[in-house]
């Protein structure tokens, strides 16, 4: 009797996040849907959803590609704070939109590794019982540095990212102490890139002050 207790709760035990992508993409065919990932998720899909579309931005990437890879997580914030679901919407378009199931475990294949040794140290713990209106809060947050993400700064949007990464996953295991840390993380990266980005803003003045020495000299110079 004790020992069908015990596989009970095993069988009642949430999956880890990368236990649930990896059967993903082992049962899909050689397409893989937004949908399928999104079912598979269920109430668990908007820290999925972030966790998801963080792992390409954990690497540099090329000038404009945030544009493209940073978008969904906008998209996906921007529900998590003002949407009435419990899980993520995606319009038909995207709900049935297909990419390639070998590039999709190629991903999972570099960061699951990385992800299961997160998950060892992630436990449900410190989750408040409002648990929405807290996603809501979460999702404001989540907003401000998935807009980070998207902006075209050079390497700025690896540690947003990670930050937005580990929240993902605090939020999958309903896990209040990762969730905060990634938090902090992201704190601190939103206010080193915005001190950045105020230092540059400051010296497009002198820039243009400059524009027509700048022109002078280079007309001098092939003159």
């Amino acid at each position: 009797m004790e020992m069908i207790v015990n596989e009970m709760k095993i069988k009642e035990k949430p999956e880890k996040l990368s236990e649930l992508l990896r059967h993903v993409s082992d049962n899909a065919g050689e397409k893989v849907t937004l949908g399928e990932i999104a079912d598979a998720m269920a109430d668990r899909s908007f820290g999925a959803f972030l966790v998801v579309f963080c792992l390409p931005n954990l690497i540099p990437l090329p000038p404009g590609a945030t544009f493209v890879l940073g978008l969904p997580l906008v998209f996906i914030a921007f529900q998590m704070a003002f949407s009435r679901l419990d899980t993520i919407w995606l319009p038909k378009r995207l709900h049935y939109y297909a990419f390639d199931n070998k590039g999709f475990s190629a991903v999972l294949d570099k960061f699951v590794p990385w992800m299961q040794k997160a998950e060892k140290l992630i436990k449900p713990r410190f989750w408040p019982a409002n648990s929405r209106f807290y996603e809501r809060i979460i999702g404001l947050f989540s907003l401000l540095l998935a807009l980070v993400i998207f902006l075209p700064i050079p390497l700025g949007n690896m540690g947003p990212a990670y930050a937005l990464a580990l929240m993902g996953l605090g939020l999958t295991e309903r896990d209040g102490l990762v969730l905060a840390v990634g938090a902090v993380i992201g704190i601190v990266f939103s206010v080193v890139i915005g001190y950045i980005g105020y230092e540059l803003v400051k010296l497009v003045p002198h820039f243009l002050h400059q524009i027509p020495l700048y022109w002078t000299t280079f007309l001098q110079f092939f003159s």
